[in-house]
């Protein structure tokens, strides 16, 4: 089963429906093209060749092994809830919510599917295609963040008012829209799996490019956990000027401080000292850039 990420908006409520919506089944053996009436809308037969992927879709690689799975089960049971879709005009239809149902209903030999047909700005196109994927099937961080940057460019919203229609912390939208700052490299190997956002974020803490790269092939080839990549990237951010400072310990200090330590530099993905004793002290965070002050802003709830 999908995981669910808990938005502000449902699906229901962008597609500006009051009725519910309709749950039909479909058998693989459908008949020919027929509208049927359901709770006040029109689900029409139509043939999947005329269905075409939305040029605004955020997801751009579907898992060959969850299709197949799925196309066994539209094979047996139909297609379970109709494919949303707006008439191009030009005898095809793009689909709005549904590419991943369409695509299996093709590996299952159906030749028709039920649809329900709407009319959708280029932006509520968009704007619905991201909603659908993160609410069903989950994008990858990479798709995400760049289905982020779509809508905000596309739409001219601000990064808070795109938060707040996602249903979001502006913090989170943040982090993941920092992931587009990363090389094409490390991109795709977040895409593919092979690097994590947690992985990514400690990257990114990196300042210097060439530091990031002797990084990121550490934590490719050596397997490197990430709160080992946060104390590396500190390192590197420490050595920068040649230097590297360490704090002078401090007598008689509970083990536990040092352990907070640890623990706010795994959190924080950055350098942090702390210094004084079980009484009192100070906490130093760096940061590097003016970016990275923005990350470490959001995190501690600015």
């Amino acid at each position: 089963m999908a995981r669910r990420i808990g938005l502000g908006k449902g699906i229901n409520a962008l597609l500006d429906n009051n009725d519910d919506q309709p749950v039909v089944q479909i058998e693989s053996a459908a008949p020919s093209p027929q509208p049927v009436k359901s709770k006040g809308q029109d689900i029409d037969q139509l043939s999947v060749d005329k269905l075409v992927p939305n040029p605004g879709q955020p997801r751009k690689n579907f898992d060959e092994t969850e299709l197949q799975e799925l196309a066994e089960s539209i094979k047996t049971f139909g297609i379970i809830q109709p494919i949303i879709a707006a008439n191009a005009g030009d005898g095809t239809y793009i689909i709005i919510a549904g590419e991943r149902r369409t695509r299996a209903a093709r590996l299952a030999g159906l030749e028709t599917v039920p649809v329900i047909i709407r009319d959708y700005t280029d932006q509520k196109r968009l704007e619905i295609s991201l909603i659908e994927n993160i609410q069903r099937s989950d994008l990858n961080p990479i798709e995400e963040a760049a289905a982020y940057k779509n809508l905000m460019d596309f739409s001219g919203i601000s990064q808070e008012e795109l938060a707040a229609r996602m249903g979001k912390n502006r913090s989170t939208v943040a982090n993941a829209l920092r992931l587009l700052k990363l090389s094409v490299e490390v991109q795709k190997s977040i895409e593919e799996g092979k690097v994590s956002s947690g992985h990514a974020r400690a990257l990114l803490s990196v300042t210097d490019t060439k530091a990031r790269e002797i990084l990121y092939h550490e934590i490719l080839d050596n397997e490197v956990s990430v709160r080992e990549a946060e104390k590396r990237a500190c390192a590197l951010n420490a050595d920068k000027g040649g230097k590297k400072v360490k704090p002078a310990p401090v007598k008689n200090r509970p083990a536990e401080i040092d352990a907070m330590t640890d623990k706010f530099i795994t959190k924080l993905g950055t350098k942090v000292v702390i210094e004084g004793d079980q009484n009192k002290g100070r906490i130093i965070i760096d940061y590097y850039s003016i970016d990275d002050l923005s990350r470490l802003h959001e995190i501690l709830g600015g």
